[in-house]
């Protein structure tokens, strides 16, 4: 399925709706003089909520950042998802980036597991396992990708637009976390890492990985 771009994500509509009013109201009682602080909510809720569209790195055998952020683990590890061995590349988000969520490849939503969790800081391993998450298994051409929306401290609603069955295009937009979170995206060990721990990705920009056979 394919989800608009807006300019900025409907997602943050109600909460911009809602600080919008409530921030004219106030200045229209008081002035600037009372209002400039709900002015400063006002416009970290939009640049939050901002959904830029993305054009998608160039080679066919790339696998595409998820989501904006900086990059947190490059390992092998066990995906429990698709109960392999793999290289897991995590994305961390902190709340001034974009927190739409893209496919990082083309191919076929084989299983979706949604796990409630804690909400323990993001940025660290045991966020992986122990946090509220959801994971998409995807079949890209033979090869299985694993994307795992994983909540954060401050986040408290995954959302996931897909469903198994449904085709994914490489850098769709097929969910959102409000407020900081991470993507932990897992990898067959065949893929070549191209981003190294501390690195600054963008979703659908930047390419995570190279993986032989995403044809």
């Amino acid at each position: 399925m394919m989800y608009p771009h807006p300019i900025i994500a409907k997602e943050g509509w109600p909460y911009l709706a809602l600080v919008g009013v409530v921030t004219l109201f106030v200045h229209y009682l008081g002035g600037i003089a009372w209002s400039w602080p709900l002015w400063i909510i006002f416009f970290f809720v939009l640049q939050f909520f901002r959904d830029p569209q993305r054009i998608a790195a160039l080679g066919r055998d790339l696998v595409l950042s998820p989501a904006d952020g900086r990059i947190v683990v490059v390992e092998k590890t066990n995906d429990p998802y698709a109960g392999r061995e793999a290289l897991k590349i995590s994305v961390f988000m902190n709340v001034f980036n974009v927190h739409s969520n893209r496919s990082s490849v083309h191919g076929l939503v084989k299983e979706i597991q949604y796990f409630p969790g804690k909400f323990v800081n993001a940025d660290l391993d045991k966020a992986s396992t122990e946090n509220e998450r959801n994971a998409v298994v995807i079949d890209a051409n033979g090869q299985i990708v694993t994307l795992v929306q994983v909540a954060g401290l401050i986040a408290r609603r995954i959302l996931c637009y897909i469903h198994v069955g449904d085709r994914l295009k490489a850098g769709e937009r097929y969910g959102f976390i409000r407020f900081g979170s991470r993507v932990d995206v897992y990898l067959p060990l065949t893929a070549e890492p191209l981003v190294s721990v501390g690195d600054k990705v963008f979703a659908t920009n930047t390419a995570l990985a190279r993986l032989p056979g995403l044809d």
